[in-house]
């Protein structure tokens, strides 16, 4: 059994930065699985943020692109999203989630994503 759990989220002011973690247990490594970052803002749809496949090649949603980074730790095993010039509207609660099968691809924007394992999330607020 995969268990994910984010960790990493808080308040930051407009401009600030943050670095959300993922931390599997039940794994030894991501041996190379498709996993992303999703978020869930209050009154709005999840949406995907950030995609990385089983050979590292990542994708973003088109608004976030230059501002967000995925990255991970195969060995440890710990996925990242880094975080740079956060505005308000980025305000969410943010998921990670392993695409076991890498079923899905890269992410669009509007995409829907019914990965097999979910974090519970971790609270990110932007404000002054």
């Amino acid at each position: 059994q995969v268990q994910l759990t984010e960790s990493g989220g808080g308040l930051v002011e407009p401009g600030g930065s943050l670095r959300l973690s993922c931390s599997a247990s039940g794994l030894t490594t991501f041996d190379r699985r498709c996993m992303g970052w999703f978020r869930q803002a209050p009154g709005s749809e999840r949406e995907p943020v950030a995609f990385i496949d089983e050979n590292d090649k990542t994708s973003y949603a088109r608004s976030l692109e230059g501002r967000f980074a995925i990255t991970r730790d195969d060995a440890k095993p710990i996925l990242y999203l880094f975080m740079h010039n956060l505005l308000p509207e980025d305000t969410a609660v943010y998921y990670c989630a392993v695409d076991w099968e890498c079923n899905y691809g890269p992410i669009v924007d509007g995409g829907v994503y019914p990965y097999e394992y979910w974090g519970q999330g971790t609270q990110v607020t932007v404000s002054s």
